[in-house]
């Protein structure tokens, strides 16, 4: 099996690649070849490095998409994105990037023809729902984003559903929660913030709420995140039918209950590392997104997810931390 990463340098691409490497199979079958491709080069794994080609490329240059798929991989993961935040603040960039980069690579395999058909994981994003809500939204409520990565994203995953209705490919769109606790850096989302009031006190910084502790919202570990797509390149298409993008599960709670694990696993000193400062930005993005998902339809097709968020936590501190909190 030949499987392509585009985002392959994102902290969920390394992520993915790392248990694929690990792993050397994808829903029983054997792993032959990994082409990882991001706008800097990934880093290329030691154990496996014989079977991958990293690429340093834009997915919207013309070329880039062709080449990408010219050796006909048989799974590909659709990552690469500008993040929520970086989406709104920089308009062409956000739709360079996450529409007409996934346009792109849609037509590079509608292109090659031959009967060519591969099956293509979408991580799409919750942001493509748009207030009013319901108490909790279901797969198949209006898509009716509130920002601009919300929308490349819906658009994104319309034009996925419409190559697979035609046959060019078979697509799911997995709509992902918030991913917590990503380690690292900040990055320029707009949901960064979920992330950083636990990896910043965890790692002995200070760390900067913008929202208020009311706030609710649904998440899931980046470990779940890449069980999220690695289940995805395996559900049989006849159980998925017409409606391929689905919300995945996640663990629902506010920032004020987030806080209270954080105290509860790692103690007080920890947790009055938080600093509230609000950014009126990020309270306007965070108010048009939706709260809580009726996941019902992707725990009937297999996929799981932590319980609770101090399971969330563990699992940083476990894979990121080596079991290690700051004093």
């Amino acid at each position: 099996m030949h499987i392509l990463i585009t985002g392959a340098a994102g902290m969920i691409g390394r992520k993915l690649t790392e248990r694929l490497v690990v792993e050397r199979e994808l829903n029983g079958a054997a792993i032959d070849k990994l082409t990882l491709l991001d706008i800097v080069a990934p880093a290329r794994p030691a154990s496996f490095s014989d079977h991958v080609k990293t690429r340093a490329a834009d997915l919207g240059v013309p070329g880039t998409a062709a080449k990408a798929v010219s050796e006909r991989p048989d799974v590909i993961f659709h990552l690469a994105g500008v993040v929520s935040g970086e989406a709104e603040l920089d308009f062409e960039k956000g739709y360079w990037v996450n529409l007409d980069g996934s346009r792109a690579l849609l037509e590079a395999i509608r292109a090659v023809g031959d009967g060519y058909k591969p099956r293509v994981v979408f991580s799409s994003s919750m942001a493509v729902f748009g207030a009013p809500f319901p108490h909790a939204i279901p797969d198949d409520f209006h898509l009716t984003p509130l920002t601009s990565y919300g929308t490349q994203k819906a658009i994104t995953e319309l034009l996925l559903a419409d190559y697979t209705r035609r046959g060019i490919l078979e697509g799911v769109g997995i709509r992902l929660p918030s991913i917590v606790v990503r380690p690292g850096k900040p990055n320029k989302a707009a949901s960064g913030f979920f992330s950083g009031i636990i990896r910043e006190p965890l790692a002995g910084h200070e760390a900067i709420l913008p929202v208020a502790e009311t706030v609710m919202h649904t998440h899931a570990s980046p470990r779940s995140a890449v069980g999220f797509l690695m289940h995805a390149a395996g559900l049989d298409r006849a159980k998925l039918g017409p409606r391929i993008n689905l919300n995945m599960p996640g663990v629902t709670c506010s920032v004020g209950e987030q806080i209270a694990s954080l105290r509860k696993l790692a103690g007080d000193k920890v947790a009055g590392r938080i600093r509230h400062e609000p950014d009126a930005l990020i309270v306007r993005i965070v108010d048009g997104w939706p709260h809580r998902f009726d996941p019902q339809r992707a725990i009937e097709l297999g996929f799981k997810v932590e319980s609770t968020f101090d399971e969330i936590i563990r699992v940083h501190i476990d894979e990121d931390l080596g079991g290690k909190i700051a004093a």
